[in-house]
């Protein structure tokens, strides 16, 4: 009996990478899912995405834990209010270098697994603006990991997969629904509160709630 292939997957507790947990689990792989406590105020997102490591089959959930609130910069991990609507340029809920590291993390975790995949769930069509979102990202990273890790040196081709990263919002919860992902488990408010409550005014929620209209998908999102 062939096992199957291992994959790393980020997941944060929010819609996109439950979609993006599912699709590598639809593709085969058995899925390591890999969260990060980096400190972020929303720190609910971490039990959503315990939660939905359970409901979508992950072989295990991993929690690793950097703090970024040491050397702050966002309104995630620094005393800086959230806007309830983004502006112009990058907002002030971008976290510096946060994609980086969590794919860092992600590609350290792949190689002692010796999985030659990682998926993550960034999105460069409904997003917020975030440079480390774009796809320009995800292949530079790929690049930096077949050069830096004795894996890929050796010949192993690893791979990060972005599947929704020319996606609308829109389509990802068509996707979600296709895949069936019980969305009122995700978390993706900036503002959640402690039960995972969202705050229904942040760029997170807007995006979100938009998301779901555009689909024609009732929003089953837990507003405080």
């Amino acid at each position: 009996m062939t096992r199957a292939p291992r994959a790393v997957v980020l997941v944060s507790g929010g819609m996109d990478s439950a979609v993006t947990l599912a699709l590598a689990r639809e593709q085969g792989f058995a899925c390591h899912a890999l969260s990060v406590d980096y400190g972020q105020r929303h720190a609910s997102e971490l039990a959503a995405a315990h939660r939905l490591t359970k409901l979508l089959g992950a072989v295990e959930h991993k929690i690793v834990h950097v703090d970024l609130r040491s050397i702050g910069g966002s309104a995630l991990t620094a005393d800086i209010d959230v806007p309830a609507e983004g502006g112009a340029g990058i907002p002030v809920t971008y976290v510096p270098a946060r994609n980086t590291i969590m794919l860092s993390v992600a590609l350290g975790w792949a190689e002692v697994l010796g999985a030659a995949d990682i998926f993550c769930g960034v999105n460069a069509v409904d997003y917020s603006g975030y440079p480390d979102c774009r796809p320009e990202f995800v292949e530079a990273f790929e690049r930096l990991a077949n050069l830096a890790t004795k894996a890929g040196v050796e010949g192993t081709s690893l791979r990060v997969h972005a599947p929704l990263i020319r996606l609308g919002k829109a389509d990802i919860v068509r996707e979600g629904v296709r895949l069936g992902i019980d969305f009122a488990a995700t978390v993706s408010c900036y503002r959640a509160d402690a039960e995972g409550r969202a705050c229904g005014a942040c760029d997170a929620c807007r995006l979100r709630a938009e998301g779901f209209a555009a689909a024609g998908v009732p929003d089953p999102t837990r507003y405080r």
